[in-house]
């Protein structure tokens, strides 16, 4: 969940306070906000950056916290694409113009997110191998900082989710038209960052299943995809949805994502499933079902960063354990 509360890509002592709290709150794995590869990638000039010396730093000091609570240190790094360079979500979430401290939007097509702001700069050969390069120098930078598992960001909309769904991707080359065309980027991305990253640490991929409208990005693509990453070595799929057209209507309620994880688990690779799960005895159903390998928590976690201790047989802290 992005706290919006960096400055120039740089953590501070405030995500050092809200990813330490939940680490000793009995989280198991504590994924860092989606953190962007390059300036540009931001979605908000308050968004994490890993993209130089200072920023791994930073990070670092996070990573080694987290694992002396005993939890595992994860980062989601991804670039905004179209969606980058708008306010925090605080303060109205609109597009920021250059005298704002916004920038200008890159994506796979000169579509804009929504119609009151920019038409992104189409990506030519030359700046998509820039993106791809720029990738893999966070994920060395992710290593370098201790992290021991990463998550490349191809959902909500966000430029590698800008190149997979046919709505927001009319390019006429190898990275546009047909399927194998849409998910090249992903999956160069992917390979380029197998490269660098330890094939020990778990590598996952966050998609979005659907667009939530006829005629984008769906189920049926997503598992087809998701075998592929399967296929190449990556771990596990974070399932989502939605985020690419602003028009879409996602019908909301309790765990309204599970399907998607246990039909994407069909391809045999691990998944995840997030979205209003808010009770233990969802969580228990899910995992027993076999609906998804791994629950992520998110908004339950904002409110309530100590939610793993109500569990069984949970590892209190011991400063903690008069309280038990």
């Amino acid at each position: 969940m992005c706290q919006y509360s960096a400055e120039n890509g740089l953590a501070n002592n405030w995500h050092l306070v809200h990813y330490g709290s939940r680490a000793v709150g009995g989280a198991g794995l504590i994924i860092v906000e989606a953190t962007a590869v390059s300036p540009d990638g931001r979605i908000t000039p308050y968004d994490l950056g890993l993209w130089n010396d200072e920023q791994t730093l930073k990070l670092k000091e996070i990573v080694d916290f987290i694992e002396v609570q005993g939890a595992v240190p994860a980062i989601q790094i991804g670039h905004a694409g179209r969606k980058a360079s708008h306010d925090k979500p605080s303060t109205g979430g609109r597009q920021l113009n250059s005298d704002e401290g916004g920038w200008e939007t890159i994506g796979p097509s000169p579509i804009s997110f929504a119609e009151n702001e920019r038409i992104p700069q189409e990506l030519d050969k030359a700046a998509i191998q820039r993106v791809i390069e720029n990738f893999k120098n966070t994920a060395i930078r992710a290593k370098e900082a201790g992290f021991k598992v990463l998550e490349i960001h191809g959902a909500h909309g966000y430029l590698i989710h800008q190149f997979l769904s046919p709505l927001s991707n009319k390019r006429h080359d190898e990275y546009g038209g047909n399927f194998e065309n849409r998910i090249r980027l992903l999956l160069e991305i992917t390979t380029t960052i197998q490269q660098v990253w330890l094939a020990d640490y778990p590598l996952f991929v966050r998609l979005s299943a659907t667009d939530w409208i006829e005629g984008g990005w769906d189920l049926k693509e997503t598992v087809q995809l998701s075998r592929i990453l399967h296929e190449m070595g990556v771990d596990l799929i974070d399932c989502s949805s939605g985020g690419n057209i602003a028009a879409a209507h996602i019908p909301l309620s309790e765990g309204y994502q599970i399907h998607f994880s246990e039909e994407i688990k069909k391809t045999s690779v691990l998944t995840a499933t997030v979205g209003l799960i808010t009770t233990i005895e969802k969580m228990q159903e899910i995992l027993e079902t076999n609906k998804a390998d791994i629950i992520l928590l998110g908004r339950e976690l904002l409110r309530n960063p100590y939610f793993p201790l109500k569990i069984e047989d949970a590892v209190w802290p011991e400063p903690y354990l008069r309280s038990k």
